[in-house]
């Protein structure tokens, strides 16, 4: 399963590309930030984060697009940027039919360090060790991209069980009659 992960902001959208399998090893296929600058228009940042995003899905190809799911904070301002930052990977993916997971930040720092309330230094200490880098990616929004891909890599097949025991369980059921001559 090859992975794109997205930390998104407006300044600094981390993006991620990790490929393997759950209980098997994992690969960074690449890592890095799409920047805009502070001072630029709304609507130019927007292109600007689209633009970085479809290069890296172009580039790597990926099967499914983890995002980080927008969480209250209490800078509205902080809150508004990350939204749309998030809003333009999910259309980025759409487009080209690829499938969207939202996690929240605690869903990832448990899946890749075992605590939901881990400080950003574990997660970049963990995403180093799984991925076998020499370094923790800087900035910390690129090692929280990774962590995004892994989590959803480690995820994704329980949740697909889950749906599907879902779906089966709203199906509707078709009386069976027994025949007899």
């Amino acid at each position: 399963m090859r992975v794109l992960g997205v930390d998104p902001g407006l300044t600094r959208c981390g993006v991620g590309v990790v490929e393997g399998a759950a209980g098997r090893p994992l690969r960074m296929l690449g890592v890095g930030v799409v920047r805009t600058p502070s001072d630029a228009e709304l609507g130019e940042r927007l292109v600007a984060i689209e633009r970085g995003i479809e290069a890296w899905l172009d580039e790597h190809r990926p099967e499914f697009v983890a995002v980080e799911r927008v969480f209250s904070q209490h800078n509205v301002r902080t809150v508004m940027g990350t939204a749309q930052a998030s809003a333009v990977a999910m259309l980025c993916a759409a487009r080209r039919g690829l499938p969207v997971a939202l996690h929240t930040p605690s869903e990832v720092k448990a899946a890749v360090t075992g605590n939901g309330r881990a400080e950003k230094d574990q997660v970049g200490a963990m995403v180093t060790r799984l991925l076998r880098l020499d370094a923790p990616p800087r900035p910390a929004d690129a090692a929280d991209a990774l962590a995004l891909a892994i989590c959803h890599i480690w995820r994704a097949p329980a949740v697909n069980r889950l749906q599907q025991a879902h779906a089966a369980a709203r199906a509707p059921r078709i009386p069976v009659r027994k025949v007899t001559r």
